[in-house]
């Protein structure tokens, strides 16, 4: 499945492949905290707490947009 959305500093992703050698789990729930390339973000993950436990670079291939509203909601 492509990504197709645009990822924005600040939105809510979630990780589509395991990432063993930083313990990151499919559907791992991260924050976008800095644009470095084209396609390619940090991605912060934190606990409930906000403590981060995993910091880094990602492709926009290895993100999910999370999305809390639709984009047209029904009528």
């Amino acid at each position: 499945m492509a990504t197709l959305t645009k990822l924005n500093f600040l939105d809510i992703v979630a990780l589509k492949e395991p990432l063993p050698d930083h313990h990151l789990l499919p559907g791992q729930v991260g924050t976008i905290v800095e644009l470095l390339a084209p396609d390619v973000y940090e991605v912060d993950f934190s606990d409930n707490n906000g403590q981060t436990y995993a910091m880094l670079p990602l492709h926009t291939s290895q993100l999910l947009k999370l999305h809390y509203t639709p984009t047209n909601p029904p009528k």
